[in-house]
């Protein structure tokens, strides 16, 4: 059966004082199945945080391009950092949207031999105060505030999977390497996309509207269901990782923004520690077998690396990576290749 709108879900009925965990779980893990989107709701964010949050990242995106351009991600081997409309592809594509990309602050690795992902590890670029007052702290935040709820969701997922509650977030190591990405979306133009239909990467995302429509998940048949704005819902979809190690029994769904108007939105990717081995869960045979009988999982696949698009591939097509690190890298060659010209070229 193809979905035809996306599940509200409380956080109060995991963490509040009559959650039934194990209803929670079961229906969690239900629904990434079936659909790979939900709308988490009743999360306790305190409003007047986001309200501030909100309002840096609206103030970052109404400054001059010469200003933004001090924190040009083309300047930064780590990609983070602001990119103008249309510096990104999704899928070989143009996106159009700007956006400040903030990962985990990490130091450099003195030596990244034989791993060429872990060079993905350094500093980020941040905004002068005096431009956006208090911007880093918001955001930083922001990405704590978000990675904490993603902790509960992998507990619930794993309950839901009849594993151990950690046996996800043991595997995320001392270096998780989480984003958070801040868009602005101008209307979209005719025949193109905010950003084009693709999976997410990674583990888990996390995303605010902030009140405006645009995003559209894919269901079974190919339609496009829209994912409504209201409220101050948390939109939460699966990753390709996430897939891949539960053997196609969750999915990374398909999903795009096309806007009308202009949108503001701000996504959190969960991830761990990039050298994390993708090595599939011990889930039971119940969980293989329906897999096994549905063509729509078992057929599932991965976004196409950079050398499949150069041969023309599009879509999800591709097998999976063996490290979390490599998945990014590979998100990184196809979505921007002057950049990783520019600062790897030894890697292209």
């Amino acid at each position: 059966m193809a979905f035809t709108d996306i599940p509200d879900f409380a956080l109060s009925d995991w963490s509040g004082p009559k959650a039934d965990r194990s209803a929670f779980a079961e229906r969690l893990a239900a629904v990434c199945h079936e659909v790979g989107f939900l709308r988490l709701v009743d999360h306790v964010i305190d409003p007047l945080f986001m309200g501030d949050y909100f309002k840096a990242l609206r103030d970052f995106f109404a400054l001059p391009d010469d200003l933004k351009s001090t924190i040009d991600k083309a300047n930064s081997p780590w990609f983070r950092g602001w990119e103008r409309v249309g510096a990104e592809l999704t899928d070989n594509s143009v996106d159009y949207r700007e956006q400040v990309d903030i990962w985990t602050e990490l130091s450099p690795r003195a030596d990244t031999a034989g791993h060429d992902y872990l060079r993905l590890e350094g500093p980020n670029q941040w905004p002068a105060d005096d431009l956006v007052p208090g911007f880093r702290n918001l955001v930083e935040r922001f990405q704590s505030e978000m990675g904490n709820i993603a902790n509960q969701l992998l507990t619930a997922m794993c309950i839901g999977l009849g594993l151990d509650s950690d046996a996800l977030t043991r595997r995320f190591g001392d270096r998780g390497m989480s984003l958070v990405k801040l868009i602005h979306y101008p209307p979209t133009p005719p025949e193109g996309a905010g950003v084009n239909a693709h999976h997410d990467t990674g583990f888990l995302t996390l995303l605010w509207q902030h009140g405006v429509s645009g995003l559209q998940v894919q269901n079974q048949t190919g339609d496009w269901i829209d994912v409504s704005p209201d409220g101050d819902a948390i939109i939460v979809n699966i990753g390709e990782m996430l897939q891949s190690m539960t053997g196609n029994y969750f999915v990374a769904t398909n999903h795009r923004v096309i806007c009308s108007e202009e949108r503001y939105s701000s996504a959190y990717f969960h991830g761990p520690d990039l050298e994390t081995e993708l090595d599939a869960l011990p889930l039971a045979d119940c969980f293989t077998h329906a897999v096994s009988e549905s063509d729509h999982h078992r057929e599932a696949g991965f976004m196409a690396r950079r050398d499949e698009l150069l041969d023309g591939v599009r879509g999800a097509v591709s097998a999976p990576s063996d490290t979390y690190g490599q998945q990014i890298w590979n998100y990184f060659r196809r979505s921007y290749p002057d950049l990783v010209a520019r600062h790897h070229p030894d890697l292209i």
